[in-house]
């Protein structure tokens, strides 16, 4: 994000601030330096559960990561609250993400190896990732998909998200791509003028259910409708690993 930070090296009380920067820093070995985490920081579930909690991605307990007195604070533009980085900013170093596709993702995970000196680890994971979506064949007839994430009203994933990358690199077509904002707020009627072929409802952050896809299906009776992970479509760290092999087993589902 064009700023730089001094902090002690290698860090050894690190806080994160966002889910799937969390399971990287996990991932990368380090257990014992991660000191909190967010209520939604469930992977992995041993330390979920044993680890101090600091709130809400964008409901930061303030007080209580102070008092902990981190080395650093890892955290991403989207998921944070300014505000708040910005106060954490004026007492700790805080290191910020900004990712919208696949290449801000290797380089937050290449840059955060470096940050807490586990390049080769993180050079790996990096390796593997690139070699896993360089398998994804895409489609010659390209589906029309709509990924929602919310319901009352329905909220999609529009352009310049993570979400809109993976789903180009499945080789789907966003119906909302042109829409305005990030996340387009979309109405029954502009649903049906939509008329997207796949329909992809995310388990998060809004719980999808089995009960959805009639809902959807009454509306557009001749859209495939599923439920998928979120998780592997924006989570943007080292889950990715898993995410390949879902969406390849997606994609059958989609074009039988």
């Amino acid at each position: 994000m064009g700023r730089s930070i001094n902090y002690a090296f290698p860090p050894k009380r690190i806080i994160s601030l966002v889910p799937s920067q969390t399971e990287l820093l996990y991932d990368l070995g380090l257990n014992e330096e991660l000191i909190a985490q967010t209520i939604f920081c469930i992977h992995p579930k041993e330390m979920h559960e044993s680890k101090t909690k600091i709130g809400g991605t964008k409901k930061l307990k303030l007080d209580l990561i102070k008092s902990l007195q981190p080395d650093l604070i890892i955290g991403n533009k989207e998921e944070n609250e300014q505000q708040q980085i910005e106060e954490l900013m004026l007492e700790f170093p805080v290191w910020m993400s900004d990712i919208k596709d696949l290449k801000d993702a290797l380089m937050m995970i290449e840059q955060v190896g470096f940050l807490v000196e586990k390049e080769t680890k993180a050079k790996e994971i990096c390796a593997s990732l690139t070699s896993d979506f360089e398998t994804l064949l895409v489609q010659t007839e390209p589906k029309k998909c709509l990924y929602l994430i919310w319901r009352a009203p329905w909220m999609a994933a529009g352009s310049d998200t993570f979400i809109n990358d993976m789903l180009k690199r499945m080789g789907l077509i966003n119906v909302v791509s042109n829409e305005i904002g990030r996340y387009p707020q979309i109405t029954n009627e502009s649903l049906i003028e939509l008329n997207p072929e796949v329909i992809l409802l995310s388990s998060e952050p809004y719980p999808f259910k089995e009960k959805h896809i009639e809902e959807l299906k009454s509306l557009l009776p001749k859209a495939k409708v599923l439920l998928v992970d979120g998780e592997l479509f924006s989570w943007y760290g080292s889950r990715l690993l898993k995410s390949v092999k879902y969406f390849k087993n997606l994609m059958s589902e989609m074009y039988v």
